[in-house]
């Protein structure tokens, strides 16, 4: 019996790691142990190193909201208390009344996401301004899968999982929302993209495909800290911007430079095998979402120039929880109206004038 189980985990094994659907024709694994350059090549047993990582980025989360923000929660206390006295209505935000601890942990883990994205798109624009393959993306695939890993593509690309896996663990302590199983599939997915390339060696075009999403996530944080703090004007602007940047990266830049050389550039110079239909599968049903995204971004942001602001979203982006007893069905927050058709998601974590947390 215990032959036979271990027969099958052996079978299974061999066929989750076959060289055939991984690898390029006449590439083994035994092909890659050999060190190469820097800290040699993509390995799986790598990513193991990736969930200690992703604990301590969480704990720095915990150690940036709970010490750094404590100045900002006293002038924000104080700032509610006086609103509160002036009117019975109390703190709202989307129509959801809030107490101003609740309000405030949306502003820490919003203000600890625009950090982390700005830093990370600032490190992959300086790492990528010296890589050849940013300058010409047939790089991407010279030599390939034979291309070893530098110490900077390394950290690079573990920090942005270990980060992403870090969402993942917050999903379970923060406030739980309403689009918590789309979060958690947006997330599970992306870390399955990232963890995906970089075992097959797709390290070069990952590194693209992360700096182009991180050049427009840190402006949305941005909005959103301005919305919060009731610049209207400066949300306002950021969140066009934004939306421009957001619609040249994934509509322009994208398809004409990252899908060109996953799609054309590697089939002329590696040729198709398994796991490359599957990469470009994934790609290009982010293709697809990036289409969708961009048509629900766009009618806010036509709405923010028509009207002077932005309004609430197609997202319902209100947080699940006991507190939702306290809803005012009528009630208009002072960003703007909300939306009533059901839609739950733009982006995986966008919102509107009235934003929540993430």
């Amino acid at each position: 019996m215990a032959t036979a189980a271990a027969g099958a985990l052996g079978l299974l094994w061999g066929w989750l790691w076959s060289e055939r659907f991984w690898l390029p024709q006449n590439v083994s694994w035994a092909d890659l142990e050999g060190p190469g350059d820097g800290y040699g090549y993509p390995r799986a047993r790598h990513i193991l190193s990736v969930f200690p990582l992703a604990a301590g980025v969480f704990s720095v989360r915990l150690l940036f909201e709970r010490i750094l923000m404590r100045k900002g929660w006293r002038a924000c206390q104080s700032s509610w208390t006086g609103m509160s006295e002036k009117s019975n209505a109390g703190f709202a935000i989307g129509g959801i009344r809030t107490s101003p601890q609740r309000s405030l942990n949306s502003v820490r883990a919003c203000r600890w996401r625009f950090t982390f994205y700005l830093c990370i798109f600032c490190y992959g624009i300086r790492f990528l301004w010296s890589s050849p393959w940013f300058w010409d993306t047939r790089q991407c695939w010279h030599s390939y899968p034979y291309q070893p890993l530098t110490s900077g593509l390394y950290y690079y690309y573990i920090m942005e999982l270990a980060f992403y896996w870090s969402l993942m663990f917050s999903q379970f302590t923060d406030i739980k929302r309403k689009d918590f199983l789309i979060m958690f599939v947006h997330h599970l997915a992306t870390i399955g993209l990232i963890t995906f390339s970089y075992i097959n060696n797709m390290v070069r075009v990952g590194t693209l495909v992360m700096c182009l999403h991180d050049a427009s996530d840190f402006l949305l944080e941005a909005a959103k800290l301005a919305n919060y703090a009731k610049y209207q004007r400066l949300c306002d602007t950021l969140f066009v911007i934004f939306s421009a940047v957001f619609m040249v990266t994934r509509l322009g830049i994208y398809p004409f430079w990252i899908l060109n050389t996953t799609l054309f550039e590697s089939w002329e110079i590696i040729g198709p095998y398994p796991s490359w239909w599957l990469f470009n599968g994934l790609l290009l049903i982010l293709q697809v979402l990036h289409v969708i995204w961009s048509y629900l971004i766009a009618r806010i942001a036509f709405k923010a120039l028509i009207r002077g602001k932005v309004s609430k979203d197609d997202r319902s982006d209100v947080e699940s929880s006991s507190e939702e007893d306290d809803v005012t069905t009528n009630t208009k927050s002072s960003c703007g109206s909300s939306s009533s058709n059901g839609a739950s998601w733009v982006n995986g974590h966008m919102g509107g004038s009235c934003w929540v947390e993430e």
